[in-house]
Parts: C-alpha cells; structure tokens; sequence
C-alpha cells in the first residue's frame, strides 16, 4: 500500500482540479482560517497552540492567576496577526523557472527570482514552495534572501525530489517578509505556476547487438549530401575495363604507377523498432519503472549511433519516431515514456498486427520483455518471418530466484543492474 498516495486522497493530483477545490463553498468558508495559518510562521503556529492551552488552564480566573499569562500571550498573538501591513512585498515580482524534464529520483532544480521595483528595502524575505503533491518533498530549508534592494533582483534555488513518472503542474511559489521575532510574515506575493515532466532515468547501455538484417534504403536520409541516390566513398582499386573514366583517381594513379579508380557504393541504414512491455500481469512498480529506465537507455544508445528508430511501441500504444543520425530528439521518446501506466495484457498476434504497417521497413527491433513466454516468443518469431530480426531483453524480478543470464533468443538483465545504472552489455 502507497501511504503516502493515501494520504494525499483528497487532494486532486492536476492542477485544475486543486482549482476547482478551491472554489467550493467549504474552501471559500476556511479562507480566513487559510490566510492565518499561512502569515504565520512555524514558530507563530506553536505561540498560537501554546496561547490556547494556556486559556484553558486559566479558566479558573478565582483560583489562579495564569490568565494573566494567557492575556499576554493572546495580546502577543494579535499584534503579530495585525502589524503585517508594513512588510507587504509591494511592487517586488516574483518568478519561477525550471528544466523541462527531470529523471525520477533526481533532484529538480527551481529558480526563483526576485525583483523588488519599488523604492522600499526588504529584509528576510523567505521563499516557499507549495504544497507538493504525493510523490514530491523539498530539500532543505526555506530559501531566505537578507536584503533585497529597491530596484535589486536576486535568484535562489528551490530543490525537490519526485518519486512518480508523468507531468508534474505545481501551484505557484510565494515569497514574504518576515516580521521581527520571526512568528508571522507580511503578505505574500505569488507567482507563475511551474510545470514540468517526470521522465524515467537513462539506463546505461554501453553495447547492444543487433542481428545483422539490415534493409536497403536508397537514396540515404534527407540530409544525404548528394541528390537522388546517395553513394559513400568505399575506397580505392585498381582500374578494370568498363569503369566510368570520372572515377580515375589522379594522384592514386601517379603514386602506383597504374590507372587507380574510385569504388562507391550506395548509403544505407537501419531502421530499428523499440517495443517495451507493459504487461500488468508480469510487472510490480520496480519492474515497470526498470523495464523504462531499460528502454530509455536503449533508445539513446541506438539514437547516438548510425541506426534510426522508426517506431517506438509502449504497451499497445504505437509511436512514429525518427529518431538518429541527427535527426529528432531523444526527449520525444522520453515524453511518451514519462506517462506510461500498466496496459492490458500482450497478445502477440494484435500487436504484430498494429505494427504491420512499420514491418516493411524495419531492419531491427528490440523487445523489452517482463518475462519470456509463448506469447512473447511468438511475437518474436512473427517479427522473423516478416524479416525483421528481434533481440529481446528480459528485466528479471528482484524476487526471482538466480538463473542462467539467457535463454533461447533473449537476454535477461536483473532489475537491480539497471536501478544502479551499471554499464549493459545487451
């Protein structure tokens, strides 16, 4: 059982709807209550506590003197409730920025910048960060800028940590101005929410052997160099009868002493398919996250060498990519990893059947399995007979008791491997 999901059961995940909360009677009802507990500051709150346990030992007014305690403490809480006012962060704006993406597990970076475009001086102002949602937790401290000048602008740094894949939209960061004492703060300025992709971490793949089934492409990629077919420079050789004389290569023939030409021949590549399953009944959350963690990795080593990824496939979701020799980038396969949830379960004959229309051109594919079955082993062989060559790799559970690292036609890879991000010979 997630505890910490459960305890956030109440509280809408998206950012529309956390808005949609807000405007319902019982949350424009608590307001006044809401604005209180947020002016006031961790040490605020306990004088508060403190103030109401005092009352009620000081309800005896004839047989003890501790409401006088209690009437100082309640004066002390007043005064910090209603002296707010001078602080105010007038005409001082506040903004948010963060990357794009960030890899589960590591810390996202907030920068939180302050410009004061007033004529007043600030001092202790604070930075907080929202409310996070169930996945989420700050690193640290509040951020607290000392002084900040008029027409001064200064950054800090809000880290967090996210445990769950997908989009991520938080409420806006605020800043205030910490009243003397340190019990409550002046109004707070808001700003931009911030929004943001949780995708998995790259696992470390340093080899992966691809059968040899490779299909011709004439003509090379767009950006081939020549038009119409495109030919490399394979090398040199001697002159035979019935060369093109535009291929004699002058300085060869001068160095050998005997007619050398040029030898071409015509560009090809490969297109590769990346398949990931996600069978709910073979995974559990760490195979899940490791079987993407595995595919991300396997899509940026294919994507960083001369192969193309043609098609990206993510349970039964099919994805056109074109992916290599500089061509896209990786962040759209991560995007459509960062959202994936547990699909129904594979069939090898409807999934071969989505992919028929990418089969004609596909020289590879790579199939990230979360166990090796009939079925599994049937959808290989079917990407065979079209002649597809298929390398399957198999994330092996953590409870799964010891075995041989391979078996008929696939490889297994322990998920602890790739959560320590070991270098992967696959």
């Amino acid at each position: 059982m997630n505890l910490a999901r459960l305890n956030h059961i109440l509280i809408p995940d998206s950012f529309t709807g956390r808005e949609q909360l807000r405007r319902t009677r019982v949350a424009r009802w608590s307001r006044p209550l809401t604005y209180l507990y947020l002016r006031l500051t961790a040490r605020g709150r306990a004088l508060f506590v403190l103030t109401f346990i005092v009352g009620g030992f000081g309800l005896a007014v004839e047989s003890t003197q501790v409401y006088v305690l209690f009437s100082l403490l309640a004066g002390l809480c007043l005064a910090v409730v209603l002296a707010g006012r001078p602080f105010a962060l007038s005409d001082v704006v506040i903004e948010v920025t963060c990357p794009r993406r960030v890899a589960l597990g590591e810390v996202q970076q907030f920068a939180v910048s302050l410009t004061n475009n007033g004529s007043s001086r600030h001092r202790a102002v604070v930075v907080e960060g929202p409310f996070l949602p169930w996945d989420g937790a700050w690193r640290g401290q509040p951020a607290v800028v000392d002084l900040l000048e008029p027409g001064a602008a200064t950054t800090v740094i809000c880290p967090g940590r996210f445990t769950n894949r997908g989009e991520h939209h938080l409420d806006p960061f605020t800043a205030a101005a910490l009243l003397p004492l340190g019990l409550s703060s002046g109004r707070r300025v808001s700003s931009n929410p911030a929004r943001f992709l949780v995708v998995p971490p790259i696992a470390t793949v340093a080899r992966l052997a691809l059968p040899i089934a490779r299909r011709h492409q004439p003509g090379g990629v767009a950006q081939a160099s020549k038009t119409g077919e495109s030919m490399d420079l394979l090398g040199i050789r001697p002159y035979r009868p019935g060369d093109p004389p535009r291929d004699l290569h002058a300085r060869s023939w001068a160095r050998h002493g005997i007619p050398i030409v040029r030898e071409y021949q015509e560009e090809y590549f490969s297109r590769v398919g990346v398949v990931v399953d996600t069978d709910p009944r073979h995974t559990d959350p760490r195979r899940l996250e490791a079987a993407l963690s595995l595919g991300a990795g396997i899509v940026a080593h294919l994507s960083a060498g001369e192969r193309l990824i043609d098609v990206l496939v993510v349970g039964e979701e099919v994805h056109p990519l074109t992916l290599g020799r500089s061509l896209g980038f990786l962040d759209q396969a991560l995007d459509l990893l960062a959202c994936v949830q547990p699909s129904t379960p594979l069939d090898a004959a409807r999934l071969s059947h989505r992919l028929a229309p990418f089969l004609g051109r596909l020289s590879a594919a790579v199939l990230v399995a979360l166990t090796w079955d009939d079925e599994r082993a049937a959808f290989a062989d079917n990407l065979r007979r079209q002649g597809v060559a298929c390398h399957t790799v198999v994330v092996r559970s953590p409870r799964a008791a010891p075995g041989p690292a391979a078996g008929p036609g696939w490889t297994a890879v322990p998920v602890e491997a790739i959560e320590r991000r070991e270098s992967l010979w696959l």
